[in-house]
C-alpha cells in the first residue's frame, strides 16, 4: 500500500478534537498512536486495545508523521 494511499485513511476536521489529525471514522489521534508506538507498544498490542484499528491504520498514521519530517525544514544554529 502506497503512502498516499495510508494517508486517506488520516482526516483533519476542526469538528473533531479541535482539528487534530485522527484516523478516519474515529476521535483516536495521529499524536496518541504515535506515543503508544513510542511507549513500547506493538501493533498487536495497540489493536488488541483498539479491536477497530487496523494494521494499515498505524502504518497510516507513521506515514502521516513522517510526512511532517519530511516537509520540515532545519536551521542549526552555531554552537
Amino acid at each position: 500500500m502506497g503512502t498516499d494511499t495510508l494517508l486517506e485513511r488520516i482526516a483533519v476536521d476542526p469538528a473533531v478534537l479541535l482539528g487534530k489529525p485522527v484516523i478516519r471514522g474515529t476521535r483516536l489521534s495521529v499524536e496518541h498512536v504515535l506515543g503508544l508506538l513510542a511507549g513500547g507498544w506493538t501493533f498487536d498490542a495497540i489493536q488488541g486495545s483498539y479491536p477497530g484499528l487496523t494494521a494499515e491504520d498505524i502504518r497510516a498514521c507513521i506515514a502521516y508523521a513522517r510526512r511532517l519530517v519530511e516537509e520540515e525544514k532545519v536551521y542549526p544554529i552555531g554552537a
